[in-house]
C-alpha cells in the first residue's frame, strides 16, 4: 500500500455566508470558520498553521503541563500563538485580525507557561478585527510577516497598511 503524502494545513477558508444579503437573524455574528491559529517557533525561525491550537492541543502544547507564572518555567523556549482572522472583501480575502499570545515551553521538564485568559481574549479580539502585535519582538514579527506574505501574497497586499506597519515597522 502506497503512503499518501501528508497534506499541508492551510488557513481556514471562509465558507459562503448564510446571512449574506438579508441582514436578518445571525447577521454580523462572529464565526470560527475564518480564524486560524499560527504557531511561531522563534528559535527555529518558522511559523505553521496548527488547527489543534483551537483547543489548546497544538503540537507544541501536547504533553505539557502549563503553569501560572513565567518564573516557574525559567528555561522555557519562546513560542507565539497568533490568531489570524481572514475576511472576505469585494477585492478578495485579506488578513483582518492578528493577535499574538506568548507561550513558553520546557520539554525537558514537560512544563510551560501561557495565560489561558489572554489566549481566549486575543482570539476574540482577532475575530473582532484587531491587530495586537506590538508586544512581540522584532524577529517574531518578521517571521510572522514573512509567513503571511508567503502563504498568500494577495491577502497580504489587500490587508490594512496598519497591519503591515505593525509587523514590519
Amino acid at each position: 500500500m502506497e503512503e499518501q503524502p501528508k497534506k499541508k494545513l492551510g488557513f481556514n477558508i471562509i465558507k459562503n455566508d448564510p446571512t449574506e444579503g438579508h441582514g436578518g437573524y445571525g447577521a454580523g455574528v462572529l464565526t470560527l470558520d475564518n480564524i486560524s491559529p499560527v504557531i511561531i517557533d522563534v528559535e527555529a525561525g518558522d511559523a505553521v498553521v496548527d488547527i489543534g491550537a483551537m483547543h489548546a492541543r497544538s503540537t507544541v502544547e501536547r504533553g505539557i503541563k502549563f503553569l501560572k507564572t513565567k518564573e516557574e518555567v525559567p528555561n522555557g523556549k519562546l513560542y507565539w500563538l497568533v490568531w489570524v482572522t481572514i475576511e472576505a472583501t469585494q477585492q478578495g480575502p485579506m488578513y483582518a485580525g492578528i493577535t499574538a499570545c506568548e507561550m513558553t515551553v520546557d520539554r525537558s521538564i514537560r512544563r510551560g507557561y501561557k495565560s489561558l485568559p489572554e489566549h481566549v481574549n486575543n482570539m476574540d479580539k482577532s475575530l473582532k478585527r484587531k491587530i495586537i502585535v506590538s508586544h512581540m519582538d522584532e524577529k517574531s514579527k518578521k517571521i510572522l510577516a514573512d509567513f503571511l506574505q508567503q502563504h498568500d501574497a494577495g491577502m497580504w497586499a489587500r490587508s490594512t497598511e496598519q497591519l503591515k506597519l505593525d509587523l514590519l515597522g
